[in-house]
């Protein structure tokens, strides 16, 4: 026998009123906010020192290629010492052309090398400043 009431299903209520967070709570997020700006922050100093790597290295290039040159100077000019005491004309003159001309290369090679360097800045600045921001924030937040 089937009865006449039959019990409906209970709907969920409207949620309870929410309280406010605990003081335990509140530190909770605080700590888990600083972890991803901390996470953050560094991820922004590794792809600015990236960025930098790479900048030095093409300088390290061209100063290793200065370096490169100048031995080369070295070496031709000590031929041409030499030719120059053994045949007093036609080989030394060649010889001393090709110094020069590796003279001129090795200078030229300098010179971009050194202003490469001058363009490299190791101190990751976006990261630094946004570490500042940071903490001004920190001492009068907003919100």
């Amino acid at each position: 026998m089937a009865t006449a009431y039959q019990e409906r299903p209970t709907r969920p209520g409207p949620p309870p009123a929410a309280a406010e967070p605990s003081i335990g709570d509140l530190v909770g997020e605080i700590g888990q906010d600083l972890t991803g700006l901390v996470r953050t922050e560094i991820e922004l100093a590794k792809a600015e020192l990236k960025q930098e790597s790479a900048k030095a290295g093409k300088a390290a290039g061209m100063l290793g290629g200065a370096g490169y040159a100048g031995h080369m100077v070295l070496l031709f000019g000590s031929l041409t010492a030499v030719f120059a005491l053994a045949h007093v004309v036609d080989i030394a003159w060649a010889a001393l052309i090709v110094t020069a001309l590796w003279a001129a290369a090795g200078a030229a090679l300098y010179v971009s090398g050194r202003a490469g360097w001058r363009n490299v800045h190791l101190k990751p600045e976006q990261a630094v400043e946004s570490l500042k921001e940071d903490a001004r924030w920190a001492r009068h937040p907003t919100s």
